[in-house]
This record gives C-alpha cells, sequence and structure tokens, in this order.
C-alpha cells in the first residue's frame, strides 16, 4: 500500500513484507522512469547508492531484486519514498506495455513457442509494444477458450470427486476455521440467524447491501477495496441468502484469489460452498444431532433440513461431510434431472455410477430403476421416498425428495449400503427395484417387443441444447462478465 505523504526514503515495509509483495519487472520500470525524470545516467546514481552501473541496469531490466538497504538508498537519491518504488502501478502507459511484454515473455508458455526474446529498450517503438502486448493478450484468449471445453471440465470434476471421496468428503481444517469464526462472534448454539450471519460480516471488517442491478452473472460481488458485500436485494432463485453471503464470505476468509485454472475454480467453488455449510450446520451440534438420531435407528435428511433451517440439498451435502468421519458410514449422493441426467454425484461407498471414458459422472443418464429416477413416478412429493434397489454393486438403501427449480425438476437423494440401512428412517420401505445397468439390456435398449412394434417407424426430433457444442465460460472467474463487475462497483463507489 502506497504512503503518498510520506517522507522521501521513508519506509513503511518490513522486509518480509517487500520480499512478498513488490514485482521485480514493475520496480525496475519505475526506477528508470524516476532516474530519468531526474536527468541521471546509470553510472552517477550507481555511484550515490554505492553500487555499480551494470548492477542497477540489472535492476532496471527486472532480473536482479535489490536488498532492501539498496531501496532505500535509491528512495532517497531520487527524492522519493521506497513504497512509491514498490507501487505496483506503471508509471507510464508507455511503461505499462514494456512491463506487460516482458512479463509474457518471461512465462512458460512463451518459452515453449521457441520465440526469440524482444529486447526492449529506450529505442522501440512504442506502436510495436502494442502490436505485441495486443497479440500476446489475444493468444492467452483463445488458449482459455480452448482450454476451457467440457472435456476439460469433466476432467477437473473427476480429479476433485477422487479428492473428496479419498476424504470421505470431510475437511477438517475448514470445520476448524468456521469453529473459530462462530466462536469469534459468540455463536454457541442453534441456527444460523440472519443477525448472527451480519455479525460474522462486520466481524470481518465488512458490511453488507442489498443492491438492485447485481450483475446477472454473479451471486454476490465483494468489494475488497471498501471492504462491502454486495447481495441482490431480490435473492437469488434457487440459493437462500444466509448462504449466498456466507459462500461470499468464505472466499474471503479462505484467502481465494483469481482461480489458476478450471480445476481451481471447481476446488474453491467446493470449499467455499463446504465452509459455508459448515457454518450453518456446525460440526459439533449437527454430529451431536446426527448421533442421537443413529442411536435411536432414525436418520432423515430432512430432520437435518428442518432443524437448521436449510434446503434439502445443503443438509443432504452436508451429511455427506460428516456420516463416514463421525457415524461410521459410507454413503453417496445424487442431484439428477428429471431427465435422468446426471447433475451432481458423489460417492464413497462403491456404488457404480455412469461414467464416461475418462471417468466423468455429470451428464450421464442414471439408470430408470434407481431411486434418484423412480421418486419422479411418485405422486407424493412432500414426503422422501425411499427404495432398495440390488444392483451389480451390491443392494442400497435410498432416501430421495424431489425440489422445483427454474431449469425443472431435480431429485435429490442420499444412499447407503444395505446393511447401513438400518440406522435410516423408512428402512422399513417396501419399495424395491433391480438395476442392471451398465447391461444395455436394463433399461437402455427396448424390449424385443417393442422393437419388433417401432423398430424403422419412428423418427424423434431431439431436443438439441446449442450449450452441448459451446466451450466452458471463459474468463478468470468462469461465466462471470468482469465488465459488469467492475461497472457496478464503479456505479456503487460514484454513490459514496
Amino acid at each position: 500500500m502506497a504512503h503518498p505523504s510520506a517522507a522521501p526514503g521513508t519506509n513503511h515495509r518490513s522486509a518480509d513484507d517487500t520480499a512478498e509483495q513488490w514485482d521485480a519487472v514493475v520496480l525496475g520500470r519505475r526506477l528508470r522512469h524516476l532516474r530519468a525524470e531526474r536527468h541521471l545516467t546509470l553510472d552517477a546514481l550507481a555511484e550515490k547508492v554505492g553500487t555499480t552501473g551494470s548492477h542497477l541496469s540489472l535492476v532496471e531490466n527486472g532480473r536482479r531484486e535489490p536488498k532492501l538497504s539498496l531501496l532505500a538508498e535509491l528512495a532517497t537519491a531520487l527524492r522519493t519514498s521506497v513504497d512509491a518504488l514498490l507501487s505496483s502501478e506503471a508509471p507510464t502507459r508507455r511503461a505499462a506495455l514494456e512491463i506487460a511484454v516482458e512479463k509474457a515473455q518471461r512465462t512458460p508458455h512463451y518459452a515453449s513457442l521457441g520465440l526469440p526474446s524482444v529486447k526492449i529498450t529506450p529505442r522501440t517503438p512504442t506502436d510495436v509494444l502494442e502490436v505485441i502486448d495486443g497479440l500476446q493478450q489475444e493468444l492467452r484468449r483463445r488458449m482459455e477458450e480452448q482450454a476451457a471445453t467440457p472435456e476439460e471440465a469433466r476432467r477437473a470434476n473427476v480429479e476433485l470427486r477422487e479428492e473428496m471421496k479419498a476424504r470421505g468428503n470431510h475437511y477438517p481444517e475448514l470445520e476448524q476455521q468456521a469453529q473459530q469464526l462462530l466462536a469469534a462472534v459468540g455463536h454457541s448454539d442453534g441456527p444460523l440467524s440472519h443477525h448472527a450471519v451480519a455479525d460474522i460480516a462486520e466481524h470481518l471488517g465488512f458490511t453488507v447491501h442489498l443492491v438492485s442491478g447485481l450483475p446477472h452473472s454473479t451471486r454476490s460481488v465483494t468489494d475488497l477495496k471498501n471492504r462491502r458485500f454486495y447481495l441482490s436485494r431480490a435473492g437469488t432463485p434457487g440459493h437462500e441468502p444466509r448462504s449466498v453471503l456466507l459462500q461470499a464470505i468464505g472466499a474471503y476468509v479462505l484467502n481465494q484469489g483469481e482461480p489458476e485454472d478450471y480445476s481451481d475454480f471447481l476446488r474453491q467453488r467446493v470449499y467455499t460452498n463446504y465452509f459455508a455449510a459448515a457454518l450453518l450446520m456446525p460440526q459439533k451440534e449437527t454430529v451431536r444431532f446426527l448421533r442421537a438420531a443413529k442411536d435411536r435407528r432414525d436418520l432423515a435428511i430432512e430432520d437435518l433440513r428442518d432443524i437448521f433451517g436449510v434446503s434439502y440439498e445443503s443438509a443432504a451435502h452436508r451429511f455427506t461431510n460428516l456420516a463416514t468421519e463421525h457415524l461410521g458410514i459410507h454413503c453417496h449422493f445424487q442431484k439428477v434431472h428429471e431427465s435422468g441426467i446426471i447433475h451432481k454425484a458423489y460417492e464413497n461407498d462403491e456404488v457404480t455410477f455412469p461414467s464416461d471414458h475418462i471417468g466423468a459422472i455429470e451428464g450421464q443418464q442414471v439408470c430408470r430403476y434407481w431411486t434418484s429416477r423412480e421418486v419422479f413416478g411418485i405422486s407424493d412429493h412432500f414426503r422422501a421416498f425411499n427404495q432398495y434397489t440390488d444392483t451389480p454393486s451390491g443392494t442400497f438403501w435410498c432416501t430421495a425428495v424431489v425440489e422445483g427449480h427454474s431449469s425443472g425438476l431435480y431429485s435429490l437423494s442420499i444412499g447407503v449400503p444395505f446393511d447401513d440401512a438400518r440406522w435410516f428412517r423408512g428402512k422399513d420401505t417396501t419399495s424395491r427395484s433391480v438395476s442392471r445397468c451398465p447391461d444395455p439390456t436394463c433399461c437402455r435398449l427396448p424390449s424385443p417387443e417393442l422393437e419388433s412394434a417401432w423398430g424403422g417407424n419412428a423418427w424423434p426430433a431431439a431436443r438439441a441444447n446449442a450449450h452441448l457444442l459451446a466451450a466452458m465460460p471463459s474468463g478468470a472467474f468462469p461465466g462471470v462478465n468482469e465488465v459488469e463487475v467492475f461497472e457496478f462497483l464503479q456505479r456503487q463507489a460514484e454513490r459514496d
């Protein structure tokens, strides 16, 4: 952070802070700019600070990081402050172009192209730098667009799901951070109210603002400069306001920055969702509640939903976080569209989900005889539907509900191996089905009778969605329009 009122040569940073925060290329360009303003040659400045012109040349070209003591001497000699030297802003448009081109040439991707480096000197024409910078930006944009393919996203999902399975979907470090935050605001028991969530934001030094006109591609916007959380006044369809705010809080507390790639983007979302759930349904209270229900052999996801005032989906996810670690129960979760397509899934109970050649589950068709499909044919959607299903992987007991969404109906189901059904309400269900999938004769091929009657006599018009052919949303935060976000924040700042 700059201190424009500081006296020349004054240092406001520790050595550790400086080493972590400065950018050698930006520092070099600022140093060259200030030296030129003072009409000093490299050798003349070097003499003032007790070093050599060749050493300063390396610093100005971003090839060497100066010691803090040399920085202080340079600041004094140039009649400025250390903070001014270490500012992250380029001093001129020309310097900004030099920095952008220099940094791009130092990336592994540029090295992989086998192209020679462009030596930037004061005599390099500005329009040449503009062309190089423009080409580099367009190349990066196209690379990001190509990388963000549906297959790349599926691979990232597979990797993340394997991590979750290996850990039993339990992250003790996130549980601990959530508990510390709850303790800091004095929350000890019961559901987390809207007031308590606002207390958490205030404890972190943020204010919460409900606004109209939130960018349509966002659920919330965090203004780190003015420490504000912006939420939509109209709410976000399908998302409870507390959860939306807690996810924004989670991103801040977990110190999440701009995602490095799509895999990092997915991981950040999983961690913030987990963190929000750990605040809404604290581990200690939730485990106590679940253990008591298990002792009564009366576990029910809907009870967890009702006692903490969350959605069924949130309660189901939270159950998967705690069931294996604290109850010794392995389980699986599914969110399935009414068309039979898997939207989300998790398992550590060895159930066999349908998957493609890379192991991706999302987008696959669920067997018609699984609970997550059978529930759509049940007239009573007020209560949970329970069913045993015999599969090639064993018999599983599952409980499921149906919830509406703007994109249609979805089933949300939790399942466990047969032996663990005894701990759950609904274990005495008489509903039972048999699934032979992935055998195609189970439900993917018509019976001989139907084939004989209609084979060659039907031509359905497929409902092909254009998004199936599109790349995944591009950008630093996939699917988010940064221009809209920045314009929104600028409008808010101008109203103050």
